[in-house]
């Protein structure tokens, strides 16, 4: 196998929330780009973004530890758990058919190289169509 075939190769990966009633599992690559974004809720939770399709992703935990909170259009879908208050995970506006997995709830052992890129959130509008083959 070449490097590029191992590096694009998918394997499962695993994150949590701090008490790990949330937990995921999900098909990812080693080499993987999370984005950082600077819009007014990921910013205040340090949030890094690996978006993936919705099928790449296995929810496992307690569903009832889940609780939801929307705001200023409703689409994103921003789920926590009701015990910790850590968002794992949550479905994201600029992909509402995907997932958007917290890089800072997983162990980064899991990956061979992480790159993190900026991503303007606070000029949402302008922006957002960079993400949207991310679930694709």
């Amino acid at each position: 196998m070449t490097d590029r075939a191992h590096a694009d190769a998918r394997s499962p990966k695993v994150g949590a929330c701090h008490c790990g009633r949330v937990r995921f599992e999900a098909q990812l690559p080693d080499r993987v780009t999370a984005h950082e974004c600077n819009c007014s809720i990921c910013a205040r939770l340090g949030f890094l973004h690996l978006i993936v399709p919705q099928r790449d992703v296995v929810v496992l935990g307690d569903p009832a530890a889940l609780t939801t909170y929307r705001f200023n259009t409703g689409l994103a879908r921003h789920t926590f758990c009701q015990y910790c208050g850590v968002k794992a995970y949550y479905t994201p506006r600029s992909n509402p058919d995907g997932v958007s997995l917290n890089l800072r709830c997983m162990d980064r052992a899991q990956f061979t190289t992480i790159t993190i890129e900026p991503f303007d959130g606070r000029n949402w509008e302008a922006h957002a169509a960079k993400l949207a083959h991310l679930s694709d």
